[in-house]
């Protein structure tokens, strides 16, 4: 496959991935959808058969729908990144291009489909918590390392998927990042996926979200948080965003959902080429 043809499917298995992540995401927080209020396990199940949705569109390119899934690869060893795709510099700029893209698209495309819920909510903090990740306890250090964890987990196991063929196919990575989000999301809500994370970033702080209200700043309870990618609306730590009508895309805290999935992507390829 040349290089359009790699961006277009990882763009488009990457950005159905987010319309339904990002999609069940702001059904439970955003408080005048019907599915205000979900719950964790509604938000796991749906980020779950997001890739389950995301890894058929990109059958073609093997769909990582990750960096981190790309990296794993290149760094455990494999010649190919799917049949008749070689590992090498261009073809690794084209599925990390395309995912970036089509995180930010779908994204985009999730917003238009919640454009008046998201204008008549009043609470800046959940909409952030719908387009990206964030700490339920601020320490970038210990929020990095459950990133780098979480991401071993998953693309270790993914790997280990095509030692092990089990004929589950894409339900098989769809039910791993299920349980990714049920053991492992709770501390930073599990980006596991720079694309994830960063497009979606870029397109909250790009989009026109912002309600003008005339109510008072206001915090939530500590258990109000979005998931499979969560962003905490109370964070006590200096300098946290906190819940409010003022849009704050929380770029000090955006390193960690990005590099953090790298490393882990990364550490899962070698341990991989060791062990698989």
């Amino acid at each position: 496959m040349d290089f359009s043809s790699i961006f277009v499917s990882e763009a488009l298995g990457t950005g159905v991935l987010i319309l339904l992540g990002a999609g069940v995401v702001a059904n439970v927080l955003l408080s005048k959808s019907k599915g205000f209020d979900g719950g964790w396990l509604l938000i796991t199940f749906g980020w779950g058969l997001g890739v389950f949705a995301g890894v058929y569109v990109a059958y073609k390119t093997g769909g990582h729908l990750n960096p981190a899934v790309t990296i794993g690869m290149l760094f455990s060893g494999a010649s190919e990144y799917a049949p008749g795709i070689p590992v090498n510099f261009v073809n690794t700029v084209a599925y990390i291009s395309a995912q970036l893209v089509g995180a930010f698209l779908g994204a985009c495309v999730a917003y238009l489909a919640y454009k008046k819920h998201f204008d008549e909510e009043p609470d800046e903090g959940k909409k952030l918590g719908i387009f990206s990740t964030g700490p339920a306890i601020r320490s970038y250090s210990w929020n990095f390392v459950t990133e780098v964890i979480a991401t071993f987990a998953l693309v270790f196991v993914i790997l280990a998927f095509g030692h092990t063929p089990s004929g589950l196919g894409p339900l098989a990575a769809a039910l791993l990042v299920v349980g990714i989000g049920a053991s492992l999301g709770g501390p930073t809500g599990y980006a596991i996926n720079p694309a994830r994370d960063l497009g979606p970033r870029i397109a909250y702080a790009l989009l026109p979200t912002t309600r003008s209200a005339n109510v008072l700043p206001k915090r939530l309870p500590a258990d109000v948080n979005s998931g499979g990618g969560a962003h905490s609306v109370v964070d006590e730590s200096p300098g946290a965003p906190v819940s409010s009508t003022h849009k704050n895309a929380d770029w000090s805290y955006s390193w960690v959902p990005v590099l953090g999935p790298l490393v882990g992507g990364a550490l899962a390829g070698l341990v991989a080429q060791l062990y698989l």
